[in-house]
């Protein structure tokens, strides 16, 4: 594997010498139990928020990994059933559209339920879905243009790499079937062969971005899309065994990209909006950071990151977060669904922001063994 120097850490002094560990298991189930519990008692009214949407999705995954977490600590089976229940009730279905890759990314919870409870009802319709899908892939263009449909159905927009191919890889793993791994390779390196710029290491959001510029004259890269990146690289290896030969190029991808972002860490702990002009977004922005701690956590956990380097930026950021966490669990500083980097209030929270602080969260509990 190629090493990356991670430029930016010196500028965060002595800070980065340290690699203990401050947070307690207790102390980290008690504040994503106070995330979860909020966001369960404050769901997101429809039709803004249906059950199978990608901002559910995006929940539903931190919120599976959190379920099985409190199942296995605590024997606290309620995140786990609600988990059920909305499955359920929508028959495992994926979302409306064949194509488009939100709409397929709540099948990355049906899959991860079936394995728990080896329920095929929980599996068929995604295995329909995607079989459909690899048998009549999409030839559409690139260029992702508002209200083309056309333009939707490959994985045009960054944020499509998380919602889409780790879904690919979990059938890939869960089968045995060649065509999951054949189709999601192709499709994610189209992706990454037009939306990764080679000299920044970074993902524009889609190929509108490729000319425009910051207030500072620099390229415009959004925090969360990039993050949206990270998290889909972290599931997808989770799923490819060290031996795979799949997984070279996804784990060479990650450790560039997440050296990359490590190094653009703010000294407030936080990412921002714009990863290239924080200035013009000076506020916290938790989607991104998010997403970015639980990658990097992921990294330093499974040996992929230095940890002398890597822990103290995933501590610095997750006390980042837990600033962001009001006293009753509400989750801030979540920048609204969209797709480049906007204003940001404390007041603002969204699912998908909490689901990727549960997924942080239970990274970290992984570190405090």
């Amino acid at each position: 594997m190629k090493k990356y120097i991670l430029v930016g850490i010196w500028l965060l002094g002595p800070f980065y010498m340290q690699a203990d560990f401050p947070f307690g298991k207790s102390e980290l189930k008690g504040v994503m139990r106070k995330v979860a519990d909020w966001q369960l008692e404050h769901p997101h009214p429809a039709p803004e928020h249906d059950d199978l949407n990608w901002p559910q999705a995006a929940l539903y995954i931190g919120m599976f990994d959190w379920a099985e977490l409190a199942e296995q600590e605590d024997q606290d089976d309620t995140y786990l059933n609600w988990l059920v229940r909305m499955g359920r009730r929508n028959g495992w279905q994926p979302d409306k559209r064949f194509y488009h890759a939100d709409d397929i990314a709540v099948s990355q919870l049906f899959i991860d339920l079936y394995r728990k409870y080896k329920d095929e009802a929980m599996l068929i319709p995604t295995l329909a879905r995607a079989d459909w899908i690899v048998r009549h892939p999409s030839w559409g263009p690139f260029q992702l243009k508002e209200g083309d449909l056309k333009t939707l159905e490959r994985w045009t927009w960054c944020d499509a790499l998380f919602m889409a191919p780790p879904v690919y890889a979990k059938l890939y793993r869960v089968t045995g079937d060649k065509k999951y791994i054949r189709f999601m390779n192709r499709e994610y390196k189209a992706t990454y062969d037009y939306l990764f710029d080679q000299q920044e290491n970074l993902f524009y959001r889609d190929w509108r971005y490729f000319d425009k510029r910051e207030a500072n004259g620099r390229k415009v890269f959004w925090g969360r899309g990039n993050g949206w990146v990270l998290g889909g690289l972290v599931e997808i290896l989770k799923e490819l065994p060290a031996g795979d030969k799949n997984r070279p190029f996804y784990e060479e991808l990650y450790t560039r990209l997440a050296t990359r972002v490590a190094g653009l860490q703010q000294a407030d702990g936080f990412w921002h909006a714009s990863l290239l002009d924080p200035a013009s977004y000076p506020s916290p922005e938790t989607s991104c950071t998010t997403f970015i701690v639980y990658a990097l956590a992921y990294g330093v956990n499974e040996g992929l990151l230095d940890r002398m380097l890597y822990l103290p930026i995933v501590q610095n950021g997750w006390k980042a977060l837990l600033s962001a966490v009001d006293p009753d669990g509400k989750l801030g500083y979540v920048q609204q669904i969209g797709a480049d980097p906007k204003k940001v209030t404390r007041d603002m929270t969204e699912v998908y922001g909490v689901g990727a602080f549960l997924m942080a969260g239970c990274e970290l509990y992984r570190m405090a063994d």
